[in-house]
C-alpha cells in the first residue's frame, strides 16, 4: 500500500561561495517520503530561473511529483545566502519575498491520505491563507505538522495555527523553549510540555520531540502512554535533513498502524543513517533499515 502524501511549503537553495545545495524541510521530508515508496508530491512554488529548473529536475530525480508545483515569472527561486565572517562562523541570509512565499492551492482537488506542512513558509500571509484555505477545503486523513523555528520568520499565530491543526506534530528539543513561550505553557521540560499540549488542543493524536543526540520522544495522546528510544550510534558528518528524514521514516510505520515505539526505533535509525552522509537526502534502500 502506497500512502498518498502532499508536502506543502519551501523549496530552496543554500548558496555558499562557489556552491549550491538544494533543501527546504518540506521537500527534503517529500524525498524522503518517495524513498519509502510512498506516492508524494509537492505544493510550492519556484522562480522562472536557472535555479527553479535545476529544482524540479532534482524533483524527477526524487521521484517526487511536481504536478502542484507552480512557476512566477516575477520571482526567484528561494534562496538561503550562506557566508563566513571573520571567524569563519556561517552567516544565514534566508531571502524574502521569493517564489515560495506565494503558493497557490489553486486547482489542489484530489484526496490525499497526509497534508505534511513546517512552519517556516507561513512566514508569508498569502501562504498562511493559502493553507488555511487548503485544510479548510481539502480532504486529508492525517496532518503532519513540523515546527521549524526560523528567527525571525515565527510567530505565535503560526505557531499555534500549526499546532491546533496536527494529528501529529513535531518539535525537536532546541526549539520547544521557544514554542512553549509562544503557547503560553509554563513547563519547558519536554514530557510536562507533551502532556499540557495534549490536554489543551484535543486533535493532536501523536507529539514527538527529537532530542539531538539523545535520542527522541513520543506521547501517544488518546492513551497518554510515553514512548522514546536513543539515538544511532554513528559518526556524524552533517545533521542537515536529519529531523525530515526521521518525520518521513516515523510517518511511513506510523500510516500503516505500527505502534509508536516501533516508528520512533526505525525512525531513529534512518536518521542515524542521514547524519552520517554529508547530503541531507543521501542516497538508501528503506528496506534495508526494516527489520519488522
Amino acid at each position: 500500500m502506497r500512502v498518498k502524501i502532499l508536502s506543502f511549503g519551501e523549496i530552496l537553495w543554500d548558496v555558499y561561495p562557489g556552491k549550491k545545495y538544494i533543501g527546504g524541510a518540506p521537500l527534503n521530508f517529500a524525498a524522503h517520503s518517495a524513498k519509502h515508496g510512498e506516492s508524494v508530491y509537492m505544493l510550492s512554488t519556484l522562480g522562472d530561473d536557472d535555479l527553479g529548473k535545476e529544482a524540479r529536475e532534482q524533483l524527477k530525480k526524487w521521484n517526487v511529483s511536481d504536478k502542484f508545483v507552480s512557476v512566477l515569472s516575477d520571482k526567484p527561486t528561494g534562496q538561503c545566502i550562506v557566508s563566513l565572517d571573520d571567524n569563519r562562523v556561517p552567516l544565514y541570509n534566508l531571502l524574502n519575498n521569493t517564489a515560495y512565499d506565494h503558493i497557490s492551492c489553486d486547482g489542489v482537488d484530489e484526496e490525499f491520505d497526509v497534508l505534511y506542512f513546517g512552519t517556516l513558509a507561513l512566514r508569508s500571509e498569502y501562504n498562511y491563507n493559502s493553507l488555511k484555505k487548503l485544510i479548510k477545503t481539502g480532504h486529508f486523513n492525517t496532518i503532519f505538522a513540523d515546527i521549524n523555528i526560523r528567527p525571525p520568520f515565527y510567530s505565535k499565530e503560526t505557531v499555534e495555527f500549526s499546532v491546533k491543526n496536527a494529528a501529529v506534530l513535531k518539535v525537536s528539543l532546541e526549539e520547544l523553549p521557544v514554542v512553549a513561550e509562544l503557547l503560553g505553557i509554563q513547563s519547558t521540560d519536554y514530557k510536562g510540555f507533551s502532556k499540557t499540549l495534549s490536554c489543551r488542543y484535543d486533535n493532536l493524536k501523536c507529539i514527538i520531540i527529537t532530542l539531538g543526540s539523545d535520542g527522541a520522544y513520543a506521547l501517544d495522546c488518546k492513551t497518554c502512554d510515553e514512548f522514546s528510544c536513543g539515538c544511532a550510534d554513528v559518526k556524524v558528518v552533517s545533521t542537515v535533513g536529519a529531523g525530515d528524514s526521521f518525520s518521513a521514516a516515523f510517518l511511513s510505520k506510523y500510516l500503516r498502524k505500527n505502534g509508536i515505539q516501533q516508528c520512533l526505533e526505525y525512525a531513529s535509525v534512518v536518521a542515524g543513517y542521514t547524519v552520517s552522509q554529508y547530503d541531507a537526502v543521501p542516497d538508501y534502500n528503506a528496506e534495508d533499515f526494516d527489520q519488522s
